[in-house]
This record gives structure tokens, sequence and C-alpha cells, in this order.
């Protein structure tokens, strides 16, 4: 689908069923949210996902049917459900439009979309960065039609971390531009590498200075060591999770809530979680914290609804 095209499709998507997805989300977000409220990532359910037991179409009735959830968050690659390309499906008027009418019939609110594998925001090689950047602008518009307000990427990219630095800065400032047109924000995630550096990644916010553009903290992500910043499998240069949140949690549009197995007392080992919600309390935070558990050896659902407990049991 041509970029033309794909335009006169979200303009007519904001004035037909859309739109009622559209507001719902809006209303349920920024300063008028009165409270933190609960939502579910879409990667809680890989397993299920790439093991073919769940289709992406499926998602939103999974939560609200088995989780009580009513908001989700996506996964750019679970698109198509493997029977066509995540990145055609992606620009599909009529797969957008499916996903859309399930979402509205199980009564769930789209609010975030995360996008992976669509180049490095942080090279600081300009064409490879133009093309990253390019390249994210049609899942900006697919979250448009589906009624989310939230588009999550990652800065990755070869270089120094001031290059990257510069990179993301120009790559964030570009992507917030674009999204604004739409009335929509692009968040980063703490995720490995230099960005699970809490201290540089508010940084990069800060100096991009858009009102929509800011941060996805992760209570999970900060392993500085590892491509995609997991505690799960340990970690050799871990920052400082409690100091990382409080860096990041005042440009924060969303919040996940990272977990991994449960231990006896539905607790989680390899952090505080009590503090950690605590911290999102503390900086004033209004919107959704998302469920994103990434357990290896408990099941996926139980451990969703140990996470939900979690969450209540301290928010």
């Amino acid at each position: 689908m041509s970029g033309t095209t794909r335009r006169m499709f979200i303009k007519q998507s904001l004035f037909g069923a859309g739109a009622l997805t559209l507001t719902s989300s809006l209303k349920g977000l920024g300063s008028s949210q009165p409270r933190i409220e609960i939502s579910l990532a879409e990667w809680s359910l890989h397993r299920a996902l790439y093991g073919g037991k769940l289709d992406h179409l499926d998602f939103p009735a999974k939560a609200k049917r088995d989780f009580g959830i009513s908001v989700v968050e996506y996964v750019n690659g679970f698109f198509g459900g493997g029977k066509i390309d995540f990145r055609e499906a992606g620009k599909s008027v009529a797969y957008l439009k499916e996903l859309l009418t399930r979402s509205e019939d199980a009564g769930v609110v789209n609010h975030l979309l995360m996008v992976d594998d669509e180049g490095p925001l942080a090279a600081p090689d300009e064409k490879a960065r133009l093309s990253a950047v390019d390249n994210h602008k049609k899942w900006v518009e697919a979250a448009k039609v589906l009624g989310c307000k939230t588009v999550r990427v990652n800065l990755l990219g070869e270089g120094s971390a001031d290059e990257k630095k510069a990179a993301s800065v120009d790559s964030l400032g570009r992507l917030g531009e674009f999204a604004q047109t739409m009335k929509l924000n692009i968040v980063v995630e703490n995720h490995g590498g230099v960005t699970s550096n809490g201290a540089w990644l508010a940084g990069v916010v800060k100096q991009v200075s858009r009102p929509n553009v800011g941060t996805l903290p992760d209570f999970g992500n900060f392993c500085i060591s590892q491509p995609w910043g997991t505690t799960q499998d340990g970690c050799e240069n871990m920052y400082d999770r409690y100091k990382g949140m409080e860096e990041l949690l005042p440009y924060a549009k969303g919040v996940s809530a990272k977990s991994y197995d449960f231990d006896a007392n539905g607790e989680q080992p390899l952090m505080d979680y009590k503090r950690l919600i605590g911290l999102v309390k503390a900086s004033g935070y209004k919107g959704y914290v998302g469920i994103e558990f990434e357990g290896n050896t408990q099941p996926e659902e139980e451990g969703i609804r140990k996470t939900k407990a979690l969450l209540e049991k301290y928010l």
C-alpha cells in the first residue's frame, strides 16, 4: 500500500469505528488520569504466540476474558500471526481493521504498540538512521488506526555512547515531529546496552525536548552487558534498577512491569516489587502499568495472574 493510501485510510478510520477506541484511549491517559491502571503487554504470551497456540488477532479478547484486563499493548512482530510478514500486516488495511474490530468487540482499549526490528535509530551513519526512521513511520500510522496513544521504539546502533546519543536525539526528534501530527507519543524503553543506563536515556529524552517524546521505564531491563537488558539469566554489568527508575520516571508515558519466575511467596526474587511500585507512585506518574511476564519455567498465564496480583497488592 502506498503512503498516500495509508494516510487516506487513517483519516477515514478516525471518523469511523476507530474514533471510539481512540477517544477512549485518550480519556484513559494524560494529566486527567486520576490513578495508575493495569494493562497487558502481548510479550507476556510470546511462547503461546510463537508456538501457534494463540493468534495475534485473538490477543485482545484473551486479555479481557482470561485475565480481566481491558487495556493492551501490542508487539509489532506478532502482526500477521506468522501467516504473512509482520511488516506487510502492519500496512494492511484489512488486517488493521480486523484487529480494531476484535478489540472493540472485546471491550478492549488499544493503548501502546511496541516496535522492534525496523532499523538502528541510534546509528551515527545518517543513511542507516534515516532509513530506520522511515521504517518506523508505518507503525506510527498503524497505531493511529488502532486507536493507540503511544508507540515504543528502541535505540540501537553502533558507536560510542556520545555518538549514539546524538543520533538518538536526531531520530527521536524526527519521529516525534511525525507522531505529533497524529497526536501520538513516542517512547523509548531501557532495553540493554547503553539504553539501560538510566542517566544516559533520560539525557537523550531531555535533549529531544518534545512533549510527545518520553520513556517507557521497564522494571527488569537494566543489564548493560546484554543486548536486550534481561536479568533472568544473570548479568555481568547491572545498572542500579532503582536509581534507573527514578531517573526515567519523570519522562514516563508508560511503565513496563517486567516479571520473571515467582517464588513460593508470590514475589519476584530478582527485584523488590514493593519498592519499584513505591517509586512509580512517588513520582506522581498517572497512567498504565503494563504486565510483561518473561518467566522461563512457569506457565505464562500463571505468570500474568501472579504479576497482576502483585501489582494490585502494592498499588
